[in-house]
């Protein structure tokens, strides 16, 4: 048993017994945290902190995978929610708060004329599909990134156990700026729907994204850009907004309420009117809180300089995390690409070891040194300079052990638990 980690071990081996995998979430497990070298479980956070249950800090640079923009605990949202409590949560007839927060997505997102709310992002991005489906009379799809847990879309993927394969035979994943590829597809099925993400790694080449609507559309199908991520980080309106290019339907989430359990589906007002029949119904779909932190969080991005400040902290890591990279002769497995406010350091594969292995020992050192990261910056309005410093700072003394694992073929030796193993690949 891990001495620093003694708790959230504990602990662990508790919610196993009434969870499976000790967690909700994939992405904050034991198959993304590698056991002996990881917290488990935080106790709380404020800003661009989190505290783990054996009192441990670290600057969080996943931020609740990414769905948190302003920061853990924000005082705005926290009044906007506390005041709403007051009222209650969820009814037995719709609240206005619906029609409002509807309203500024329409205001600030440029696809969107009408919208409907989910929890999470597989809830809207599987709502987008039906209607897709319904809208055109079509079943297959064309995919991009990842579209979360939903039969329609995780079938496609290595983690499509029980799945069934009829499903599966309806989703195609495209290679990214890549046009031939995606019009080979689009002439190969009856397709409805064109989903991706659009832009998580690298950029869309020149023309890419006004390409993927232009065949798109040639071939009679919706394209839906899923910005679960991108949406309220790139910019207000998200990527479409950034690169101009406006999708049928789009697909919010994360971001939208920092936090609190919120998604929409919005778009084309004659494709969104197929709701009206396609059944798409939660109990929770309503639910005040969220709503009350949706309508404070994208007042203060209006409000605030949020997403300007993310960029230029990021744009540090990005530069930053380059120079390391040249500095300490890693630039053969490490390298880092993205968008400032959701950026990627990507580790690779060399001879005598693996991306995985080199992974495990990144991590375990980023974690002993207090921060939180598995491989993306998930900027925050909350991260300082300071915590940019800090970051920079562990990098510059982690690479050159990374190096030297590396160059004596002994990751194994420097690890001080068993590396980890492939999820699945979307990006």
């Amino acid at each position: 048993m891990s001495i620093r980690y003694a708790k959230s071990e504990e602990f662990l081996a508790r919610a196993r017994h009434s969870i499976p995998l000790g967690a909700q979430t994939f992405s904050k497990s034991v198959t993304q945290y590698p056991f002996g070298v990881s917290p488990y479980f935080v106790s709380r956070g404020k800003g661009s902190k989190v505290w783990d249950i054996d009192g441990h800090e670290y600057i969080d640079f996943i931020n609740a995978l990414a769905s948190v923009t302003l920061g853990y605990s924000d005082p705005d949202v926290n009044a906007a929610v506390a005041a709403q409590l007051e009222d209650g949560t969820v009814y037995t007839l719709s609240h206005p708060l619906e029609t409002e927060v509807a309203e500024l997505l329409c205001e600030v997102v440029p696809s969107a004329e009408m919208v409907r709310f989910g929890k999470n992002g597989s809830d809207a991005t599987a709502g987008a599909i039906r209607i897709a489906r319904a809208f055109t009379g079509r079943d297959h799809v064309l995919t991009c990134g990842y579209h979360g847990w939903q039969d329609w879309y995780i079938g496609s993927t290595a983690r499509n156990k029980g799945v069934p394969q009829a499903s599966r035979e309806l989703t195609h994943g495209f290679p990214y700026n890549d046009l031939p590829a995606l019009e080979k597809l689009l002439k190969q099925y009856d397709v409805a729907a064109v989903i991706m993400e659009p832009m998580n790694v690298v950029e869309p080449a020149q023309g890419y994204l006004d390409g993927v609507k232009a065949l798109t559309h040639a071939a009679g199908a919706l394209l839906v850009f899923d910005e679960t991520i991108t949406g309220f980080r790139y910019a207000l309106g998200g990527a479409q907004e950034l690169f101009k290019v406006t999708p049928d339907i789009t697909t919010l989430g994360k971001g939208i309420a920092n936090g609190f359990p919120l998604s929409a589906v919005c778009g084309r007002r004659d494709v969104m009117m197929e709701m009206e029949e396609v059944f798409f119904s939660f109990t929770m779909g309503g639910e005040t809180l969220s709503l009350a932190a949706a309508k404070a969080t994208i007042g203060k991005l209006r409000r605030e300089p949020v997403i300007a400040t993310m960029k230029q902290r990021g744009s540090r890591i990005l530069t930053g995390a380059a120079r390391l990279i040249d500095k300490h002769g890693i630039g053969h497995f490490a390298s880092v690409s993205g968008h400032p406010t959701w950026s990627f350091l990507l580790l690779g594969d060399v001879e005598g070891t693996n991306a995985f292995e080199i992974k495990t020992l990144w991590m375990q050192e980023m974690m002993e040194r207090g921060l939180l990261s598995f491989g993306t910056h998930n900027l925050s309005y909350a991260h300082s300079e300071a915590d940019v410093d800090a970051l920079l700072a562990a990098y510059d003394a982690i690479f050159p052990i990374l190096r030297q694992a590396v160059d004596n073929r002994a990751i194994r030796q420097y690890l001080k638990c068993e590396p980890l193993e492939p999820l699945f690949r979307v990006r």
